[in-house]
């Protein structure tokens, strides 16, 4: 062989050899504990070895040919449907209509013909005769040849007719298009079969040219992993940023068994002290039934009650194609703490913060909704305004303290007398404001303000003898007047009598 002749087989066969190289390696490195990875790299081998057979057999003597076709290539191209086979229906999940003790073993019963092809030497299953042919040793076509040209074909739509099964059967996108691209490479592999192997090119072609069409089927595995396999979390890039969110992510499978989690889930989990399994169960029915459904959760807001305790969460979900079988990617944020300071936050906004009550703008929109009711109902308002005398000088003997307790115990005595029919609020300092939505006659209206000022004195003996006493004013709705500002004012003036002296309580 000159160095020519020895460029070119590098070329036809090195080449292919190094693609079947990559190939196993890259696949393994992405999952060597998957099934399906570890027989699609044993493919890429076997396809390596047909190749390193056909490199070894052109550069020795003729005579070995026969021996290296029989031993080496048959042997290597009967375990070949095998894998593929198992590598389907694995992918397909066509795998679990098996019985257990059946799959795998009896896609590798062929090997059987391999071993009698071996010892009775019938060759059945490859070339015996062989030419050489100017560069090329080439088999002669007998019946031997033909014979495993066609089975191979045969295999290979057997291969479309499993793959059709399982496009016809899934319900999702994402798997038909992986099937799909599969069938686009078995029927370029067919189509290569029948041209390249039915018809004889001499030694313009390499011996058995079609053994390329592997090449082809390889090429189309290779591109489906990469295309649809890349989200899966063993792969590295995509491994990072599931470990680094500070979100808990959840791995769901279509047996709602959580298959991975990141570690802000195992941090979330532990610190509610929540198994993972119970989780899905605290879920919402309508969470469940939009998993069930596959429907996409953008931004849900939903509660879960764990040990007597509400946990705000926010969810969000889509699907994603993990080792050929569809997963629920849940993704957990828990805005419990956020809910909580928002709550605080729209609270203050209507509510003072020293004594919660609502503050002077909440109370100006109740009382114009109360008021328009009362007009359309015929209802009789009382307004009340209660000022604390000698506040002041409350604060500076006593010091701030004192006077905010003070101020929690008029907040608490008021919002008993308003009950449920009336509302309380704060207007600012030691003032407050309250009506009660209930028809009061003056004596009642008066009775009121005197259990008002005797709970007030009474509640505040345990501070001794302070000199703070309160000042009530009314108004009454409608027979004072119909406005609201209008009976403020009326109420304060009365206030003010009361402070001065003017007005005895009855």
């Amino acid at each position: 062989m000159n160095l020519e002749e020895a460029i070119i087989l590098l070329f036809t066969h090195g080449i292919p050899i190094l693609f079947f190289m990559y190939m196993a390696t890259n696949v393994l490195l992405r999952n060597r504990k998957k099934t399906e990875h570890i027989l699609l790299a044993l493919i890429a081998l076997c396809y390596l070895l047909l190749f390193a057979e056909e490199y070894v057999r052109n550069q020795v003597s003729i005579e070995y040919s026969g021996i290296l076709s029989s031993v080496w290539l048959s042997s290597i191209g009967i375990i070949i449907p095998g894998l593929c086979f198992h590598f389907l229906l694995k992918l397909t999940q066509l795998d679990r209509y098996f019985p257990k003790y059946i799959f795998p073993y009896v896609l590798y019963l062929p090997v059987l013909f391999v071993i009698y092809n071996l010892t009775s030497g019938a060759n059945l299953i490859a070339a015996q005769q062989f030419e050489q042919v100017g560069m090329w040793i080439l088999p002669i076509y007998n019946a031997g040849y033909y014979t495993a040209m066609t089975g191979s074909i045969i295999i290979d739509v057997l291969f479309l007719f499993l793959l059709g099964i399982a496009n016809f059967k899934s319900p999702i996108k994402e798997q038909k298009s992986i099937y799909n691209l599969l069938i686009v490479g078995i029927v370029l592999a067919i189509i290569w079969h029948c041209i390249f192997g039915y018809i004889h090119f001499g030694h313009a072609l390499p011996p058995y040219p079609y053994l390329y069409s592997g090449i082809i089927w390889c090429f189309f595995l290779q591109l489906t992993m990469k295309k649809y396999d890349f989200l899966n979390l063993y792969d590295r890039r995509y491994e990072k940023l599931f470990d680094m969110n500070p979100n808990a992510i959840l791995l769901i499978n279509s047996r709602k068994t959580i298959k991975n989690a990141n570690p802000s889930a195992y941090q979330f989990f532990d610190a509610i002290q929540l198994d993972f399994k119970q989780f899905f169960e605290l879920l919402s029915s309508d969470i469940k039934s939009l998993i069930e459904n596959s429907s996409i959760i953008d931004n849900y807001e939903t509660i879960i009650v764990h040990q007597n305790k509400q946990i705000v969460l926010l969810i969000y979900a889509d699907y994603v194609l993990v080792d050929n079988e569809m997963h629920t990617l849940l993704i957990i944020q828990d805005i419990t703490t956020q809910k909580k300071h928002q709550e605080e936050i729209n609270f203050l906004a209507y509510h003072d913060t020293l004594t919660r009550l609502p503050n002077r703008r909440y109370f100006n929109e109740k009382f114009d909704d109360v008021l328009e009711m009362a007009k359309q109902n015929n209802h009789i308002i009382v307004l009340f305004l209660i000022d604390l005398n000698q506040f002041k000088l409350l604060n500076d003997t006593r010091g701030h303290l004192t006077g905010d307790e003070i101020l929690k115990i008029v907040a608490q005595i008021l919002q008993e007398t308003a009950s449920i029919y009336g509302v309380v609020a704060r207007m600012g300092g030691d003032e407050f404001i309250m009506f009660i939505n209930q028809s009061l006659s003056n004596q009642d209206t008066w009775k009121t303000i005197q259990q008002i000022q005797q709970q007030f004195l009474k509640s505040i003996t345990k501070y001794g003898n302070i000199p703070v006493s309160l000042s009530i004013g009314f108004s009454c709705f409608p027979e004072d007047s119909e406005d609201s500002q209008a009976l403020i004012n009326i109420a304060d003036n009365k206030m003010y009598a009361m402070k001065k002296g003017h007005i005895k309580t009855n």
